[in-house]
């Protein structure tokens, strides 16, 4: 994975584990993962150039504004799976099995 996995990835990543089959569109991920415009979209771009997301706009009815969906790649779906475990596993676990520096700086 290409992205680097902030909080706010993370959120964003969460909110289409709860059914990564699922389209979304942004105003919904906002909600879901509690971020501001400005942070999600960027954050929705990099999972796009990544290949982790797809979007596509839909065709509206007469009246309505266009929603553009975002979408798990098969490949999204799985690093979703794989990163969030490993990172519930990392705090579940205090960190056990992660490899740290040796006392006084040492590596």
């Amino acid at each position: 994975m290409d992205v680097t996995l902030t909080p706010q990835t993370e959120r964003v990543l969460q909110a289409f584990r709860d059914d990564p089959a699922a389209a979304r569109y942004g105003y919904e991920l906002m909600k879901a993962a509690k971020l501001a415009s400005g942070t999600l979209y960027p954050i929705l771009a990099r999972l796009k150039d990544a290949g982790l997301v797809d979007s596509e706009w839909e065709t509206p009815e007469e009246g309505q504004r266009p929603r553009r969906y975002y979408k798990l790649t098969a490949e999204g779906a799985r690093v979703v799976h794989l990163k969030l475990a490993q990172l519930s596993f990392d705090r579940s676990s205090g960190g056990i099995g992660r490899a740290r520096p040796a006392p006084g700086g040492a590596s």
